[in-house]
């Protein structure tokens, strides 16, 4: 192919495209709301990973690499207390958060930037999330770090002011390096996706700044990541927007799958521990959900057995009632719970029968402001309004210093 039509491509295409996007944006630009949604979402994943690292995972993560970028994302995913993109179901947080967080401590950038880059980093991935989904989860891929990737990539390109040559190459260099496996999940390897996602993200951004050189349709291209790894083709989805708006917090550290479950476990608690659990979810809960003997903790957070079990007995769905204890406490009421499947419902929804009542439930999509700071409340601990004031004025920084997170 020669330079001309290289460049062509380059400029036209769907890489570039985003690439431009991403250099184009401006903070004042964004609407007021999804400017909020930011910061909102950075309270989110900011807890999940001053949580996650105290959780054994993360310290076999720590105690296996220096990379900061891996450490936050394993440590942001740890719990499964992350967010969720609802048409897709990737979790975006984990990759983009600990790559600003990496990135932040090794470079010097406003707040204003990072809330900034937060956001584009969170529309790259989730537009392209749009593009390859459903063929990309019946492949096999998890969406989380394949697409997260390139939120990572994008957001560290922001931050260090790349221009539209350099974070085109950003991109491409994420979408060589994009992986992670659906089977990895429910074991306690899982956030090693994100941390891959955050890790190979920076390095894509960071490699772009050297002046790497792309091909021109990385994205789009004949074998370029879409075609390769979802033949999507709904192509108007890179147009679609503001993503950020149909991304949730999770109330609970559990598959997102399972939330309404949870919710109508305990609507149906009476105090009372019933005889007879019979529960209703569409296939694709059920595949990842199915899991009538946990292992672990871990384990349990995609175990449907589990979640309504700590639901009906104890009346929460905390981290504390996802732990290795937990599971066995309930191991011989897990066996009371039967499931059955019904494709009508929605991929989150559920039917649920104790001893006889019957409770409908539908995913939950928001928290209020007030929900998510008992959220991080409950995940940072001693040091929550340290951490609560800083996020507060993230805005307002001229530069981005973090607190210590150990």
């Amino acid at each position: 192919m020669g330079a001309g039509r290289q460049d062509s491509e380059r400029q036209s295409g769907i890489t570039a495209h985003l690439a431009r996007f991403i250099v184009a944006s401006t903070w004042d630009e964004l609407p007021s709301h999804i400017r909020k949604e930011a910061g909102r979402a950075l309270v989110n994943v900011t807890g999940c990973m001053l949580a996650g690292l105290r959780e054994p995972s993360t310290q076999k993560v720590i105690a296996g690499t220096t990379d900061r970028a891996l450490i936050l994302g394993a440590a942001a995913n740890a719990l499964d207390f992350d967010d969720t993109h609802l048409p897709t179901v990737l979790h975006p947080g984990p990759p983009i958060g600990a790559a600003l967080f990496a990135l932040a401590e090794a470079r010097a950038f406003s707040g204003r930037d990072l809330l900034h880059a937060y956001v584009l980093g969170v529309e790259i991935a989730c537009r392209l999330a749009n593009v390859v989904m459903p063929e990309h989860y019946r492949h096999g891929w998890h969406i989380t770090s394949t697409c997260g990737v390139f939120g990572a990539a994008a957001a560290a390109a922001k931050v260090l002011q790349l221009d539209e040559t350099k974070a085109h190459c950003a991109l491409a260099l994420a979408a060589t390096q994009a992986s992670g496996l659906v089977e990895m999940l429910g074991s306690g390897s899982a956030g090693l996706n994100c941390g891959f996602a955050a890790r190979n993200g920076v390095a894509a951004a960071l490699l772009a700044e050297q002046g790497m050189r792309a091909p021109a349709q990385p994205i789009e291209g004949l074998r370029g990541f879409v075609n390769v790894f979802g033949g999507g083709k709904d192509w108007a989805a890179i147009e679609r927007g503001w993503e950020i708006e149909r991304v949730a917090y999770k109330p609970y550290p559990s598959g997102v799958v399972l939330h309404s479950l949870i919710d109508a476990c305990l609507a149906l608690r009476t105090g009372k521990a019933p005889e007879r659990i019979a529960i209703t979810l569409h296939p694709l809960a059920i595949e990842r959900g199915d899991r009538p003997d946990p292992r672990d903790g871990t384990e349990a957070r995609l175990s449907a057995q589990h979640c309504a079990a700590v639901a009906l007995l104890y009346g929460a769905a905390g981290v504390e009632q996802f732990t290795d204890a937990a599971v066995a406490a309930t191991r011989e009421f897990r066996k009371r719970v039967t499931i059955q499947r019904d494709e009508t419902l929605d991929k989150a929804g559920c039917i649920v029968e104790v001893d006889g009542r019957t409770k409908r439930a539908e995913l939950r999509q928001t928290m209020s402001d007030a929900e998510l700071e008992a959220k991080f409340r409950s995940l940072a601990g001693s040091g929550a309004d340290r951490w609560l004031a800083w996020l507060g004025a993230l805005e307002r920084a001229a530069t981005v210093r973090l607190p210590s997170m150990y």
